[in-house]
């Protein structure tokens, strides 16, 4: 294997360019998916792969795949990648560093002249954050036959949109049918968002598995009342009853292991008036565990205690499950891989679980698939402090080069 590495600098000043697409005042970025914002990014990106030779193919819901070819041309491709797309106040290199390294990668083996027999693809994957329309990791479903293209067209965005509008709107409404690539492999690098790597002075973090997830919608009903003249023995207080079932969640967490994460997200209040008991409460319930029977029984507790709640308050309750996801374990050959190329090129590593969702969950059940992480700052991430060692972002860039080229040259 050519003992080559990335430039440094180069990967570095990328992402600090497209940092400035959406940035905000604190240092982060805000390119909510098929924004302008996200369609001015995706322009940069695919500027930016055809300067390298790529070429450029997008699918029908948006997925964008930049291509180095290979010399045998019907062979599968090498896949990396990840998301441009961000949170809110989001930072940059959550799903970015993913993207931006499989473009350092492809610049590098241009810079020495390297061929390769599978050609190699580099993703950007529509809508992994879900911070704009529903269900998260919408591109990589549709590539793994989870979400019809047609379906996600016609889901309306939280501004009202037509996600089939905004892709046309934005020039990335595509033809390839998702999933219709023919891919070998696919390896995601990302930060960690979490603290252990940097706590242990570990560079490398490869990712053995990823935990399960539920997410769920409740909806609690009372009835709205005067707030000066209705008797607290007479309200049927939605927000009280929503209240009482965050705190029970929040005890479920903390009692069952280490591992379980529960949140209340996001709660919308009706009729949000000052001088009025609310009637109506919804919010949401994001449940994640790494294993499934584990799960599976937490999920079914919440199911069987929220309405037991409600019901001892005189309120009435609607649980709708969202999206559903069982816990990943990824390809051990990929994770030697990866393990061989962090001790080959001399950085500390340790195998990690991963807590946060991503791409990769969609892939593993599709081809072997693997990822890899990087330390980032105290752990911070979805916020605009975000951040990485320069040294840190180019070594994982360097480990998953090592793997590709393996892969490609095989």
């Amino acid at each position: 294997m050519p003992a080559i590495r990335v430039n440094r600098d180069r990967l570095w000043n990328s992402l600090m360019e497209m940092g400035e697409i959406g940035g905000l005042p604190h240092g982060g970025c805000r390119r909510l998916a098929l924004s302008d914002d996200d369609g001015a990014g995706r322009d940069l990106f695919v500027r930016w792969c055809r300067e390298a030779g790529c070429e450029i193919g997008v699918d029908q819901v948006g997925n964008v795949f930049a291509r180095r070819p290979g010399w045998d041309a019907d062979a599968p491709a090498v896949a990396t990648g990840s998301h441009l797309d961000t949170q809110p106040h989001g930072g940059k290199f959550d799903g970015i560093y993913g993207v931006l390294a499989g473009l350092e990668i492809v610049r590098t083996l241009n810079d020495h002249g390297v061929e390769t027999r599978r050609p190699i693809d580099i993703v950007v994957w529509t809508n992994e954050e879900a911070s704009r329309f529903y269900p998260p990791l919408t591109g990589s479903s549709a590539f793994a036959g989870l979400l019809d293209p047609a379906d996600v067209h016609r889901v309306e965005t939280f501004d009202g949109t037509l996600v089939g509008d905004d892709l046309r709107r934005i020039g990335y409404l595509g033809e390839e049918v998702p999933g219709s690539r023919a891919l070998d492999s696919f390896v995601e690098l990302h930060i960690e968002q979490g603290p252990i790597l940097e706590a242990e002075a570990k560079t490398i973090g490869v990712v053995t598995r990823i935990q399960g997830l539920r997410f769920m919608t409740v909806v609690v009903s009372g009835d709205d009342g005067h707030a000066g003249t209705l008797p607290m023995s007479r309200r049927r207080d939605a927000l009280v009853g929503a209240a009482r079932m965050t705190l029970f969640l929040d005890e479920l967490a903390r009692t069952t292991d280490d591992a379980a994460r529960i949140t209340v997200g996001s709660l919308h209040v009706s009729p949000n008036s000052t001088s009025t008991v609310p009637g109506e409460v919804k919010f949401t319930i994001d449940l994640r565990h790494p294993d499934e029977a584990t799960l599976v029984a937490l999920a079914d507790t919440i199911q069987a205690k929220l309405p037991e709640l409600a019901g001892t308050s005189g309120l009435g309750v609607a649980i709708a499950i969202g999206l559903e996801k069982k816990p990943v374990i990824f390809d051990d050959a990929i994770s030697a891989q990866i393990q061989a190329a962090a001790d080959e090129l001399g950085f500390a590593s340790r195998p990690i679980l991963s807590g946060a969702g991503h791409d990769a969950m969609n892939m593993a059940p599709l081809m072997p698939t693997g990822m890899i992480f990087i330390p980032c700052a105290a752990g911070i991430s979805h916020n605009e402090q975000e951040n990485a060692d320069p040294d840190h972002v180019a070594a994982g860039a360097d480990v998953l080069l090592h793997v590709l080229l393996e892969r490609a040259t095989a």
